[in-house]
């Protein structure tokens, strides 16, 4: 544990192997990365020696400086080695439709999706109040993307049975002042691919960009293509198909965090570049949001793909779509339990059915059996679901889950659902964000057991309060309640 008197910055240096014994420490309490049991955050091919090779590739490269590719060549090769790799992948380069296919490293999705806007958004100088236009099952870090460059959002509803948004509400949904329009392949919350090629051509119709986010599963589609599942087309292959962002430190199992955007052409990128010459510095350029970005992701992304090689890749996609079936029996075999999708990707989500079954209260019986799963609340007659990302490393464990589910879904239904008190459940139907206090947001979270250190074990009451309250509100408690969490050691 960390040295209360003393905290991270000591009078006196610590020896190095304390200091890793402290962070040992710390790392106890965390949810375990690796061994098949977490089904969210993290991606675990399972693969015996991966993480010692993408660390010391990511050692050899830490203290170089993605700032200047002309001080650091190194960097560069290595970039736009996994540019063309993603490119290839994704149905550009030479030979296709697309073959002047360029891109850029990211620190993550989030930022590939805000570069994307941005470059949607300064091509279109003449418009002073641009939109997009994203389905509600597009990744939030579009909302994030239009609230930090103050772009106006038009959201798609989804059908509440294909999880998809229709294409005649995405066309209707575009409007003189729109500069991109997004697809999902798949969608983070349900893994399915929307109607990509259609969302396209009423973008191209309209000349209008079309972004296709391919950050969360993007990378495995081509390889399941291979062996035989019915993708649909999504990639540059697709006309009207502008950029495509895809993460190597999801499905292609690089370490944290490297993300790939990629543009149809060096025109549609243009404008994701930020470069400024007036003042007294340097001359900057910038390609990504940061400047001063370490190598040493980059270059544990590029060992990792290098090692594994298609091949490698193509085995992994066999086996996480063989977890994923057997993740799906499971769910199945359970009453009361229903999927929300028929699984298409490397996702498994499913509801109850029966209002005996509290989803949030089966979440914690997981949890407390090992077993860490995403709860999604409930969103615009989409029922509460819980959603299961699959790696190959879950593959040994599925046929210990099945039984685990049906344990915990029967631990849950002996507990009940959780039961908030009236007053309390309608005070977060009404309160507005604005009439939160700082005492009442005290009161609300030392009821739900929250406050200064770690999250409770069980959430199960914070989010059924979460789900009773309309979607600004919700928003205003989680900031105030991780803001409970977030406090420095003093």
């Amino acid at each position: 544990m960390i040295d209360e008197t003393t905290g991270a910055l000591p009078v006196e240096g610590v020896p190095a192997a304390r200091v890793l014994d402290e962070i040992r420490g710390l790392r106890a309490a965390d949810r375990p990365t690796h061994g098949g049991r977490l089904f969210a955050y993290v991606y675990d091919p399972g693969v015996a020696g991966l993480d010692e090779l993408a660390q010391a590739a990511y050692a050899e490269s830490a203290h170089v400086n993605g700032l200047d590719p002309t001080a650091f060549p190194s960097l560069l090769a290595m970039e736009n080695a996994l540019v063309g790799a993603a490119a290839r992948l994704l149905g550009g380069g030479p030979g296709t439709s697309a073959p002047d296919v360029v891109g850029s490293v990211t620190s993550g999705g989030t930022e590939s999706l805000i570069l994307a806007v941005k470059a949607a958004r300064d091509a279109r100088p003449d418009l002073a109040e641009p939109r997009i236009v994203v389905p509600v099952s597009g990744h939030a870090a579009f909302a994030k993307a239009a609230h930090y460059l103050r772009v106006a959002l038009d959201p798609v509803p989804v059908d509440p049975v294909t999880l998809r948004p229709a294409v005649a509400d995405v066309a209707a949904a575009i409007r003189p002042e729109t500069v991109l329009v997004v697809a999902s392949a798949p969608s983070y919350a349900h893994g399915v691919i929307d109607p990509v090629a259609e969302i396209a051509a009423v973008a191209a119709a309209a000349g209008v960009r079309c972004h296709v986010d391919a950050c969360f599963g993007g990378w495995t589609l081509p390889w399941l293509r291979r062996l035989g599942a019915p993708v649909p087309p999504f990639d540059f292959a697709v006309p009207g198909v502008t950029s495509i962002s895809v993460d190597l430190h999801k499905y292609a199992y690089a370490p944290k965090g490297v993300s790939v955007l990629l543009h149809r052409d060096p025109g549609l990128r243009a404008p994701q570049f930020f470069a400024y010459a007036d003042w007294p510095g340097y001359t900057m350029v910038n390609p990504v949001i940061a400047s001063t970005r370490s190598g040493g992701p980059i270059a544990a992304a590029y060992a990792t793909l290098r090692h594994l090689g298609e091949d490698g890749y193509l085995r992994l996609a066999a086996v996480t779509r063989d977890a994923v079936a057997g993740l799906a029996d499971a769910v199945r075999a359970v009453d009361g339990l229903r999927l929300l999708a028929e699984p298409e990707s490397t996702v498994v989500c499913f509801t109850a059915d029966d209002p005996g079954l509290d989803l949030f209260v089966l979440v914690d019986e997981l949890t407390a059996r090992g077993w860490h799963t995403q709860p999604q609340l409930a969103y615009a007659g989409l029922p509460a679901s819980v959603h299961l990302t699959v790696t190959a490393a879950v593959a040994p464990r599925v046929a210990e889950f099945g039984p685990a589910l049906a344990e915990a879904a029967a631990a849950a239904r002996a507990a009940g659902p959780v039961v908030l008190p009236p007053e309390l459940l309608a005070l977060a139907g009404s309160l507005t964000p604005e009439a939160l206090t700082p005492d009442l947001i005290a009161g609300l979270a030392a009821g739900l057991g929250l406050g200064a250190g770690p999250a409770p074990d069980r959430m199960a009451a914070v989010n059924t309060l979460l789900q009773a309250a309309p979607v600004r509100l919700r928003e205003r408690l989680l900031v105030e309640f991780v803001g409970l969490l977030q406090r420095p050691a003093w």
